[in-house]
């Protein structure tokens, strides 16, 4: 792996990752139509992105790159990522795939409100204002008390938890990609998930047929290759340059969902996106503003931005 990447670079492996994800998130759709358990499915994904990264390594030669510097970090970071796994699996199973990505883009909103919580950050009334208003744009695009309301609230449940998870996940992750690998950091979080599922199939286990494993294969190729991807892209640009990208998802994911699933999104749905996407990219370049202004930036600071 080269060195150094350029910005324009580092927004290719952006646009692949979030893409990429896009593609294992549909595949989770689809496996979620089975009657497999959460910790199941979870299990799988975990275990074929341990063997494309092993045999990525072992193609390579540099198998060791795959274990951490700092496992317990590692191991704190990787029980967000298992946490936010599970949900997703959970929230997509109850949730259209274009609200489910309107709702996890409120993820800018919760990481500038976690930065001015746990790094004092300082948040303006312009900034605030856009983080009410992408909360405003989450009751808009749920539509609570209308009859053309998608989704259930188990649905939305899952999907603030992994908004959450991501967040703090994000922030976390800025600073232990400058020390450690991406492979590790994918394949820590593979392992850890592998473990937590299979443990789980001693007590609850359902039978997996050719369809549902050729499924699992191609969500951990996704899920592995949209992983490392994302992680040097955060290593080798600023947060703020990575997440404007993320809102390419609700255009891949909602032409998925209409093509396979014929999901159309609702009026409700679409006005409440704008919010939503309006700012967070109000957040985004804010803080790229400020990063070109001060000519440099700590990294948990920039985190707000993501």
């Amino acid at each position: 792996m080269k060195s150094s990447y350029s910005d324009f670079e580092a927004v290719g492996f952006s646009l692949t990752a979030f893409t990429a994800w896009v593609l294992a998130d549909s595949t989770i759709k689809l496996v979620g139509h089975s009657n497999l358990p959460a910790s199941e499915v979870v299990g799988f994904l975990g275990f074929f992105m341990v063997v494309f990264l092993l045999l990525h390594g072992l193609w390579r030669n540099k198998v060791s790159l795959l274990w951490p510097i700092w496992p317990k970090r590692q191991f704190v970071r990787s029980c967000l990522d298992l946490i936010n796994c599970l949900c997703v699996v959970v929230a997509i199973r109850h949730l259209p795939l274009t609200l489910f990505y309107i709702l996890v883009f409120m993820s800018p909103m919760v990481t500038a409100i976690l930065a001015a919580w746990f790094l004092h950050e300082h948040l303006d009334w312009r900034k605030s204002l856009a983080i009410v208003a992408g909360f405003a744009g989450v009751v808009v695009a749920v539509d609570p008390f209308g009859s053309a309301r998608q989704g259930d609230w188990i649905g939305f449940a899952a999907c603030m938890v992994c908004v959450c998870c991501f967040s703090v996940n994000m922030v976390w992750s800025r600073t232990m990609t400058q020390t450690e690998k991406p492979e590790s950091l994918v394949f820590f979080s593979g392992l850890l998930m592998a473990a937590y599922g299979f443990g789980c199939m001693i007590w609850q286990v359902e039978p997996v047929t050719i369809r549902l494993t050729a499924a699992f294969v191609a969500m951990g190729f996704f899920c592995t290759v949209g992983n490392i991807c994302f992680f040097v892209a955060l290593k080798h640009t600023s947060a703020a340059n990575v997440s404007q990208y993320h809102y390419t998802q609700l255009i891949t994911g909602a032409l998925i969902a209409y093509l396979f699933w014929h999901e159309v999104p609702t009026i409700s749905m679409l006005a409440g996106g704008i919010l939503i996407v309006g700012s967070g990219l109000y957040i985004a370049v804010e803080a790229a503003q400020k990063r070109v202004d001060a000519g440099s930036i700590s990294p948990l600071v920039d985190e707000q931005t993501q």
